[in-house]
């Protein structure tokens, strides 16, 4: 009679998900700790675009990953030097990257700073992520249910506190594609019944605010009112809004926008977005510290519809953990945004189940702070993700 050494056996595969899921299964499975550290590392899958790499750098870094056990996927006219850089894909696990970048650092062609960029991208860490509410003193801004009169805003605010705000950002001048410029005394005027409030109720010991302009005087009066951030929409290209960051020892929010409000959605484009941006992080960030801010004390928003394409926000979200090679905290804002409606077709005040999918993927891909006009829900989406990681 046949043998079926396996019948009636119960056995079962299934698929790990993420790299905490994977931690989890080697310590249940009883593998020593030291070990769980070492396996982890081969079983987190990464992958680098590397964008103009030299070509005798590409030959060399092929040859290296494939040594290892990685690769590194190259145009066809590579292997013959037919141009003098190609665009390239490293694919390999968090070991092997580890290795490469030592190895690399004793190459030439550029190599040592692909070596170096590398340890910047492996030494980054998540964060907790906050929550940031927002308070428009304004009839302006896109989205109705964010428009507040003085009186009202400090109601709103003082909710948003119970609903469990981390930050709250302020702001009396509409940054929607084509808004109306607005004097810097009227944005004052509408500003000060709200910094008023913070002050004199000591409001800042409930709740972190941040104040959403880039006119100095509006700035530092929200700043001697208690605001310890300021948000930035022109990205920092006013020293002044540095200088009085330095000054009061506030974070700064550096946002990146190509054009204006009044011009940003008309025809944006990038040769490619993601370097560009990027590299308008890196200019911004050496001003910032060669004035005298802390990398500490400086947030990055890539700026989600402010001179971007539909397909140039989606890069952005699907590449955010890319801007956490700076060591800066990274804000995140699609809240309610035309995105959402280009991608399916949804008025304004229905965008809440789009922006909850778009601002939970923006964190697992390394935001860590999202502004938002919902407050309560996004902090229950973010309890109830936090769990299933």
């Amino acid at each position: 009679m046949e043998q079926h050494p396996t019948k009636g056996l119960n056995m079962h595969i299934y698929k790990l998900g993420n790299i905490a899921d994977k931690k989890n299964a080697l310590k249940t499975l009883g593998v020593e700790s030291g070990g769980v550290g070492i396996m982890a590392k081969k079983m987190e899958l990464l992958t680098f675009f590397l964008k103009d790499l030299k070509t005798p750098a590409a030959n060399i870094l092929k040859q290296d990953a494939l040594s290892i056990g990685a690769d590194l996927a190259v145009p066809s006219g590579v292997i013959l030097c037919e141009k003098e850089t190609y665009d390239c894909i490293l694919i390999g696990t968090r070991k092997h990257m580890e290795v490469l970048s030592k190895k690399e650092l004793a190459q030439p062609f550029g190599l040592k700073t692909v070596a170096s960029e590398l340890k910047k991208f492996l030494s980054v860490t998540s964060n907790d992520v906050q929550v940031m509410g927002v308070i428009n003193a304004n009839d302006d801004s896109f989205f109705e249910g964010s428009r507040f009169k003085a009186e009202d805003a400090v109601s709103a605010l003082k909710e948003m506190v119970v609903e469990g705000a981390n930050i709250i950002d302020i702001g009396a001048v509409s940054s929607r594609p084509n808004a109306q410029k607005v004097s810097e005394h009227v944005e004052l005027e509408r500003i000060k019944p709200i910094c008023d409030a913070i002050r004199s109720e000591k409001l800042y010991e409930k709740v972190t605010f941040s104040i959403d302009s880039y006119t100095p005087s509006v700035v530092e009066y929200a700043l001697q009112s208690g605001c310890t951030i300021i948000n930035d929409i022109t990205g920092a290209t006013n020293d002044d809004i540095i200088k009085l960051a330095v000054k009061y020892e506030a974070k700064l929010c550096v946002m990146h926008m190509q054009g204006t409000p009044q011009n940003m959605q008309n025809s944006p484009s990038y040769e490619d977005v993601m370097v560009e941006v990027s590299q308008f992080f890196e200019a911004r960030i050496e001003k910032c510290e060669a004035l005298g801010m802390d990398r500490k004390n400086i947030i990055l928003d890539v700026g989600l519809g402010f001179g971007k394409t539909l397909d140039h926000n989606l890069t952005l979200i699907k590449n955010m953990v890319h801007f956490k090679v700076f060591g800066c905290e990274v804000l995140v804002g699609a809240s309610r945004k035309s995105m959402i409606d280009k991608i399916i077709f949804t008025p304004v005040e229905e965008r809440l189940a789009g922006t909850l999918a778009i601002h939970l993927k923006a964190v697992e891909n390394g935001a860590s702070i999202i502004r938002c006009h919902d407050v309560k829900e996004h902090v229950q989406a973010l309890a109830v993700a936090a769990r299933l990681k």
